[in-house]
């Protein structure tokens, strides 16, 4: 905005030249601001009612266009020119219409007095634009390609590139940031939910809590989000942007609705200066002159009867009565203003008197007449002495000081000095009452004499000031003293006398009048106002506080006059008029006359303004460049405005206008500049345009539902062009209308402010989500604290207008139908219309709209079932939309990635991999309305009911793509389980999808599939056993997993079933070719048993892993797949120990029965395949059951338990009993040597002869060592080849007793007969042997030392002693005592 001060000769040029580019249309054609299609008074019940097009601007270019006959043979030239010409036409009626609406604007911003700029609104976020969300984008992909420095953890890149990929890149994102809602806060908002569960669930870390590490990731997402720029630089500028947000100067006031209005810099200029907005008792005066033509307007209609339409007769009274309320209302707010906008804090007396006769009965006699005690002026007085001249008869040792006092008051006085140099520069403070105040300054030197009482007076200087007085320092003849020798002195003095805020003009008048001034005489006159209604014309005499004489101007008229003959005095004249009374004033030059003209015009607040008789001479010159040399500025500006063509804007009568029209222009295109505004908006104004719009409305009597409808209009409009707008807002602007159409405040202010109406379906009870309403409606009309300053919208009390217009009724109710169509739209869009929940509460928001606008009035709350019929019918609906994109969406990606198979078929496999992937984005969509659009049931109890069908609908959607792709897939595969255990693992998870109706769908889906693979999988174990122990070798296997194949599956992150990889014939089905988990290299990480029993093993647990981990949500199918598992199980086993224990007694009877033998490892290999029967039947055979089922199936397994136990029992016992064959096969041989035989005989002869000559083995030896090797070795392989600890310690046991018995039995039949020789040592080294190694082998000592044994080592121990005797040296060392010898001999 150029200042009114700036160069006049710059200006004047700026105006010529911007004047040349575009030629103003004469005056004469004028707009009318009404709407096109609308008569003066429809639209809208502004204040103008129905007379409003009298004296406004009238249409120029359009009536007659459309009236203009066809021409017979037009050319196509002019029809261009015309066309081109109506352009131009409409164009400047539009330039004009917006100018005079800046008018208006300019008189709300500089003098309001009705609205303020709310300072507590919502601060809204700076918006993204295409551009940002690319740079976004950007920087978020440079830092998952590593190009950044921000150092990161795996979790954090992970959460980072899950945003990238869900949010940054939706395409639900990219139509946020084209609406201009998507704002900085709202992607830092979804980044930190999609945090806080990941947070959550990582494992806790000591010393480091999960809140440190969310704030370190969202200090992280913040450095990748700002990217290089400099975060002070960022700061700074959001501190500024925000500052500009929430309070704006006049001065960017202006500028802003230049912008919204088209209004250009020079054009302001010159409105600026000539409406004098910088005055503010101009602007004050406007008002009054304002409200005064209202009421006016307000008598002519109710005398005329031209009212608006309303919807009952009884209102046509009632209206009168509103618009005189709002003018009364204007006043009082007008008067509670101090004088001076940013003046001090004095403020005018009020009078005391009724608002509501205040300015009808102004012209009564004795009506709040005016006594000179109400007239109080106080005048701050500065007084500099500078020096004096003229002392020269003083030594200039000689001290002087001068005094210096306002009659009335104090005295000061100044320092002293020499008489050579007589200067101070002293000034002095004084305040006083009197409009004409006697300033005395003395001038003294002190006294030489011994007797002088008092310093002597020099000379002294009397002044009357007054404002109009000179502030510069000059120069005063003094009056000089009888004894002083100079008469030649002169003081130089300043006094500045400030006007107060209460005097808008003073100086000396020639006056005469009927009633007060009499006698036609110079007098100084004081316009004082005593309130911002009440002026008065005083005047004073010197030295008095009260004035001599006073005039209310109420009701008065004041205009420039010729000179009055017969009164010698005064150069211009001008006159007050009022019925019965003319008061004539002269002054003794133009300027003066104009600025009292002025001054007047603005006190007595009357319509018809002055015009100089010097410029109505100009107007008539014929070259119009008479020049006006002793015109005041203003007078200057208001010519360049008239030269310039801007004088029909300023001098417009407002009360001609529709100023609903011109109103609903206003809010349009500031709404438009709003949403193209740098902020995120969402609809709502900012503060310093609410501040405009509200003063507007009060100023000029727009009605409060007028602006809402339209504001709703204007809303619903972009939102329906895919702008987003806020529910909030609609709804506080349409609860607001519903109000007032339905005619009862106090419900209005019960439903905003009071007791808030229930969600749970109480009938009683209105919506509950208006909660929110509430408070946003707070934050952005914190204009409504303050009711003697806002007229329009509140929640407490609308705006007090109980009448109700038809246009209004009917504008709001075809709102209303618009609205109901648009909030169905957005909740059936709700995915789309709200990504991500965001704004915030905006889905809550909605419904609560929408509860609203069912209502059929504000009285009956509507029933919450006919709510939540209307929102699932959306729903249905939005299930529909979301599958349709979903699916949309699912087949370009599917396009993306085959775009090489292009003209291929689309295989059973790639169907399935696409519904897969379909199913994933299915769940992701119910997850993410889980996630993002919850929070409504805290408001709606029923919306998660009513979302849950929303979630069964859209899941019907899928289930027939679903059931179509399984169709197509060939009989008995396997393929389909990932699908089912990815949909299963996702629904089971919901407690409210849980066995719904498409869970149950997909279970009656699998169930059968699910029985066809357990009865093929039963069948191929059965046989792979079958066959597999008819070829078993029974050498020992490693663990399988090292076999299995190693296949790579599509991505689908599931539970994998591994491959069998056994031999089953034609017509069986495989299980899926899966790669073997991770758990089975633990269960089977040793030597085991045979390949058939392993392989039995571990298709067992495969088999039970992969059906536990379709985690079959059915409870009493599950139970029955695992009982049937359990049972199966069962049989295997106990059929593989069965075969086992045969193969068992086969191989053993195979088997040689002398000391030659050697466990064989098949042996070893079938006590393993019973321990892990043992093993596997404890996991593969228990089951949780209740109580009755868990006896009937303890009873079941623990017959298992005893199979596996009895068969151990007896190949222990059949292994035992070769051992035993082996021993008895030993002492056979020894029975040959018994006493009384022929070849005893034989034998002992013929060793002794041939002892003689060469050394004979020791007969005997060589079978009690093969004997101890047979027992040694076959120790070695069971311990190191049995797995079970137990079963080896059960078969030492039971083998050491049994062969100690047949031992002590051989003995036992030999009880009569003496041992041979050879038998007793053969004996002795057996039983010696047997019992040590066993004792190694750590069979008990209980055992070891039976009583078989001791009667044993007694018979031995005899016979020893016998032989010993008998043979002498004989036994060569071997003894039954223990020796280290032996001991060395053994190791």
């Amino acid at each position: 905005m150029l200042d009114p001060s700036s160069s006049e000769e710059e200006s004047e040029e700026l105006v010529e030249e911007e004047s040349g580019k575009e030629p103003l249309a004469p005056a004469a054609a004028r707009l009318s601001p009404s709407r096109p299609g609308e008569g003066p008074g429809g639209g809208g019940g502004g204040v103008a009612g129905g007379g409003g097009s009298a004296g406004g601007l009238q249409p120029g270019g359009r009536g007659s266009s459309a009236a203009r006959p066809a021409s017979p043979s037009p050319s196509v030239a002019s029809e261009k020119e015309k066309d081109e010409l109506e352009r131009l036409q409409r164009e400047e009626e539009e330039r004009k219409k917006k100018l005079q609406l800046y008018v208006f604007v300019m008189r709300c911003i500089a003098y309001p007095f009705n609205a303020k700029q709310p300072t507590d609104m919502a601060r809204r976020q700076q918006k993204i634009s295409k551009q940002q969300l690319q740079t976004i984008k950007d920087r978020f992909q440079a830092f998952l390609n590593g190009e950044t420095q921000i150092v990161a953890d795996e979790a954090f890149i992970n959460a980072v590139q899950s945003y990238y990929e869900v949010f940054l890149k939706s395409d639900r994102v990219a139509r946020m940031v084209q609406s201009g809602g998507c704002s900085a806060n709202d992607s830092r908002e979804v980044f930190k939910k999609h945090i806080e569960k990941r947070v959550r669930s990582l494992p806790e870390i000591d010393g480091l809590s999960k809140e440190t590490v969310l704030s370190s990731w969202m200090a992280k997402f913040d450095a990748i989000y700002r990217g290089e720029e400099d975060p002070r630089k960022q700061q700074a500028r959001m501190t500024a942007s925000a500052a500009s947000e929430l309070i704006l100067s006049k001065e960017q006031l202006y500028e802003m609705f230049q912008n919204i209005l088209g209004i250009k810099k020079f054009e302001h200029q010159l409105l600026y200066n000539a409406c004098q907005l910088d005055n503010p008792d101009e602007q004050a005066a406007q008002i009054r002159r304002e409200l005064d033509g209202r009421l006016q307007m307000a008598e002519q209609i109710a005398k005329e009867r031209k009212f608006p339409k309303f919807v009952s007769k009884e209102m046509e009274n009632m209206y009168i009565e509103e618009l005189k309320s709002s003018v009364n209302l204007l006043m009082a707010n007008l008067e509670s203003m101090p004088v001076s906008k940013g003046g001090s804090e004095f403020k005018l007396q009020k009078l005391k008197r009724s608002h509501n006769t205040s300015i009808i009965d102004m012209g009564e006699e004795n009506e709040n007449q005016l006594s000179k005690s109400d007239v109080v002026l106080s005048f701050s007085l500065e007084v500099v002495i500078m020096e004096v001249q003229g002392l020269k008869s003083l030594a200039p040792n000689r001290i002087v000081y001068c005094t210096m006092e306002v009659e009335g008051g104090e005295k000061l006085q100044t320092d002293q000095a020499e008489a050579s140099k007589p200067t101070w520069g002293t000034q002095g403070d004084f305040t006083t009452t009197h409009a004409l105040p006697a300033v005395k300054v003395k001038l003294f030197t002190e006294s030489t004499g011994v007797l002088a009482l008092e310093d002597k007076e020099l000379g002294r200087v009397v002044l009357h000031p007054t404002p109009n007085s000179p502030k510069q320092s000059e120069w005063h003849k003094m009056t000089v003293s009888k004894n002083c020798p100079d008469q030649d002195l002169k003081i130089k003095l300043a006094v500045r006398m400030d006007k107060p805020q209460n005097m808008k003009h003073s100086g000396y008048l020639w006056a005469i009048g009927k009633n007060v001034w009499k006698r036609w005489k110079k007098r100084f006159f004081v316009l004082v106002q005593v309130s911002q209604y009440t002026f008065a014309m005083c005047s004073y005499r010197e030295k008095k506080a009260e004035p001599q004489e006073l005039l209310q101007l109420d009701g008065y008229t004041v205009d420039y006059t010729d000179p009055q003959p017969g009164l010698d005095g005064g150069r211009t004249f001008f006159n007050a008029v009022k019925e019965g009374d003319t008061v004539i004033f002269a002054s003794d030059d133009e300027q003066d006359r104009i600025l009292w003209v002025q001054a007047m015009y603005r006190a007595t607040g009357q319509s018809h303004k002055p015009v100089p008789p010097t410029q109505v001479q100009k107007l008539n010159a014929k070259g119009g460049n008479v020049p006006q040399i002793d015109a005041p500025i203003s007078q200057f500006y208001a010519d360049r405005a008239q030269k310039h063509g801007m004088d029909e804007f300023i001098s417009s009568n407002p009360c001609n206008f529709d100023h609903a029209s011109l109103f609903e222009m206003v809010q349009r295109l500031t709404l438009d500049h709003r949403l193209n505004d740098s902020y995120s908006c969402l609809g709502w104004f900012s503060p310093g345009q609410v501040f405009v719009l509200d003063e507007y409305c009060a100023r000029n009597g727009v009605r409060g539902c007028h602006r809402h409808l339209c504001y709703l209009r204007d809303l619903l409009e972009r939102a329906e062009n895919g702008a987003m707008i806020d529910p909030t807002l609609l709804h506080y602007s349409f609860a607001f209308c519903a109000s007032h159409v339905h005619g009862n405040s106090q419900l209005m202010a019960e439903l905003l402010g009071g007791s808030q109406p229930s969600a749970d379906g109480e009938g009683g009870k209105a919506s509950a989500a208006e909660t929110e309403t509430k408070k946003d409606s707070k934050k952005e009309s914190k204009k409504k604290k303050e009711p003697k300053t806002q007229p329009n919208p509140e929640p407490k009390r609308p705006d007090g207008i109980g009448t109700v217009t038809v246009d209004e009724k009917e504008r709001f109710e075809e709102i209303k139908e618009r609205l109901r169509v648009l909030l169905e739209n957005q909740i059936t869009h709700f995915r789309y219309c709200f990504p991500f929940g965001r704004p915030e509460g905006a889905l809550k928001a909605t419904l609560s709209l929408l509860e609203r606008v069912l209502m059929k009035d504000i009285v009956t709350p509507v029933p919450q079932e006919e709510v939540k019929t209307v929102i699932r019918k959306c729903l249905e609906q939005a299930a529909l939309v979301n599958y349709t994109r979903l699916s949309e969406y699912a087949k370009i990606e599917e396009n993306q990635k085959d775009a090489e198979n292009v003209g291929r078929l689309v295989t059973p496999a790639k169907k399935l991999e696409d519904t897969i992937r379909l199913a994933e984005l299915v769940i992701e969509v119910l997850q993410q309305n889980e996630e993002h659009h919850a929070e409504v049931s805290s408001a709606f109890a029923w919306w998660s009911d009513l979302m849950v069908e929303h979630a069964e609908t859209f899941l019907s959607l899928f289930a027939v793509d679903m059931d179509a792709a399984l169709e197509v897939q060939p009989p008995d595969t396997w393929d389909s389980f990932p699908l089912f255990q990815l949909i299963n693992d996702s629904l089971r998870s919901d407690y409210n999808l849980c066995n719904g109706k498409f869970h149950k769908h997909l279970q009656d889906l699998f169930a059968p599939l699910v029985v066809r693979y357990v009865d093929l999988m039963e069948s191929s174990i059965a046989q792979s056993i079958h066959r597999g122990f008819e070829r078993e070798s029974w050498e020992p296997v490693k663990s399988l997993t090292s076999n299995l194949p190693n296949v790579n599956l599509p991505n689908v992150n599931l539970p994998k079933v591994p491959n069998l990889p056994v031999n089953i014939p034609l017509g069986i089905p495989q299980m899926p070719s899966f790669s073997a988990p991770s758990w089975m290299a633990a269960i089977y990480d040793s030597d085991n048993g045979s390949g058939t029993s392993e392989d039995m093993f571990w298709k067992l647990d495969a088999l039970q892993t992969f059906i536990r981990d379709l985690h079959w949500p059915e409870e009493e199918f599950g139970k029955h797949l695992e009982q049937r598992l359990k049972l199966m199980a069962s049989d295997m086993i106990e059929s593989c120990v069965k075969r086992t224990r045969i193969a068992f007694e086969v191989k053993l009877q195979k088997t040689s029965r002398s000391t030659d033998f050697r466990v064989p490892q098949s042996i070893c290999t079938m006590f393993n395949v019973m321990v892990d029967a043992k093993a596997q039947s404890t996991k593969l055979c228990s089951m949780e059951m209740g109580q009755e089922f868990a006896k009937e199936w303890h009873q079941y397994h623990s017959k298992i338990d005893e199979l596996i136990e009895e068969t151990v029992k007896e190949m222990i016992t059949l292994l035992v009993a070769k051992f035993v064959t082996i021993l008895e096969g030993v002492l056979a041989k020894l029975s040959r040597y018994d006493e009384g035989t022929l070849f005893s005989s034989f034998l002992s002869f013929t060793v002794k002869a041939a002892s003689k000559y060469v050394d004979v083995p020791k007969p005997g030896m060589d079978v009690a060592d093969a004997y101890v090797t047979f027992v040694r070795h076959s120790q070695d392989v069971l311990r190191d080849k049995v797995n079970e600890e137990m079963y080896i310690e059960r078969l030492f046991d039971q083998w050491y007793t049994s062969s100690m018995s047949v031992v002590c039995t051989w003995l036992t039949d030999r009880m009569d007969l003496q041992l041979h020789i050879y038998q007793l040592k053969t004996l002795i080294r057996i039983v010696k042997k047997t019992y040590r190694d066993f004792r190694l082998q750590g069979v008990l000592d209980s055992t070891l030392n039976s009583k078989t044994y001791e009667t044993i080592r007694n018979r031995l121990t005899v016979e020893e002693a016998t032989a010993s005797v008998s043979e002498g040296g004989g036994l060569q060392g071997i003894t039954m005592k223990d020796s280290d010898e032996e001991d060395e001999e053994d190791d």
